[in-house]
């Protein structure tokens, strides 16, 4: 008994691969975008925003419904980059793209750390707290640079 190679279940195959490849490219790119307007409205927040004072203490719930629009915005866009950080792990865990994978579990965990950061700054208005959001910031830039970086060209998927 022999096996046929090329059959049309290795076709079905390299479809699936190249669609989670590509699949992870748009859920990579988004959350890139995404991390960029949100380190832009951090940046404007930081220099042009004022926490209110009624608002140190109470953390990211406060800063969403009381807090100034500009507040407002960031923490929101830092939900869905949470989500969105979640949705290409699980691509990632799906493609078993274990380089992305990595780089993706840094890159959450970072965001993460960033929106702790975040918290904290709205609960007690420390400039060290900025700092390590913007510092946490980059590090997921820098994963997901990396994640886009490591999936093959869409004529090698």
């Amino acid at each position: 008994m022999s096996l046929r190679t090329g059959t049309d279940a290795d076709h079905v195959t390299r479809e699936l691969t190249a669609s989670r490849v590509k699949g992870l490219r748009r859920a990579g790119l988004a959350a890139f975008v995404i991390l960029l307007i949100q380190y832009g409205f951090g940046m404007y927040v930081n220099l042009y925003v004022t926490i209110p004072g009624a608002d140190h203490g109470k953390g990211i719930g406060a800063a969403i419904s009381n807090g100034p629009a500009a507040l407002s915005v960031h923490a929101v866009l830092g939900i869905l980059l949470i989500l969105s950080a979640i949705g290409l792990l699980v691509q990632a865990v799906i493609a078993r793209h274990w380089a992305v994978l990595v780089a993706s579990v840094i890159a959450l965990a970072a965001i993460i750390g960033a929106f702790f950061q975040g918290a904290s700054f709205v609960g007690q208005g420390h400039a060290a707290a900025s700092m390590g959001m913007a510092i946490l910031a980059g590090v997921a830039l820098l994963c997901y640079g990396i994640a886009l970086y490591l999936l093959p060209s869409p004529r090698r998927a």
